[in-house]
């Protein structure tokens, strides 16, 4: 399969089935995500692989969102001291988003399914994890990327919308608004 269908086919999964995922897939999607670039290479993320029922369990009944039953869980992590200093000290959410995008991508090309939860910027969201997973302070999680054998089928496309795209300069447009999802303002 070439990129551009991979990124066509890569849909959110959220129905797995219950087979476990062997050690060498886990690692193969995380050497893609360390494939990923980083701001002046600065490598700031850390992954914490969960395979046990009872951690995926804890960490399901412990989130807002989410929650599904997939054999495994990647919970990608940004560590500020090896993240960037000084105005430039976010860029450790692009570097793990990009990280983030190659599992998925890595996961579809290998036949798995795969979904992204985001975590960061809502605490709330990922607060309980520090104590499930024994996480020092000064590693944020920033999103669960589940990923299994897909029980669902979705077929591929792109999103493409040509209101969302500009040439040369940006010019204003009417687009639909979603609301505002105030849930999560704890």
């Amino acid at each position: 399969m070439n990129v551009i269908d991979c990124m066509y086919k890569r849909r959110s999964i959220r129905k797995f089935k219950d087979t476990a995922l062997n050690e060498d897939t886990l690692i193969t999607l995380i050497k893609a995500a360390t494939s990923a670039p980083t701001a002046c290479n600065s490598r700031p993320w850390e992954f914490i692989i969960i395979t046990e029922k009872s951690v995926l369990n804890e960490v399901n009944e412990n989130i807002y969102f989410g929650k599904y039953t997939a054999p495994a869980m990647i919970v990608v992590c940004g560590n500020m001291k090896l993240a960037m200093s000084g105005p430039v000290k976010d860029f450790w959410v692009q570097d793990c988003s990009a990280a983030i995008e190659n599992i998925l991508l890595a996961a579809t090309s290998m036949e798995l399914g795969s979904v992204w939860i985001g975590l960061y910027p809502v605490e709330s969201s990922y607060r309980p994890l520090y104590r499930i997973l024994n996480l020092p302070k000064e590693v944020i999680p920033l999103g669960i990327v589940y990923v299994g054998y897909a029980a669902e089928e979705k077929e591929a496309r792109t999103q493409y919308d040509e209101k969302h795209v500009y040439w040369q300069r940006y010019e204003e447009r009417k687009h639909r608004t979603r609301k505002k999802n105030t849930k999560l303002n704890t």
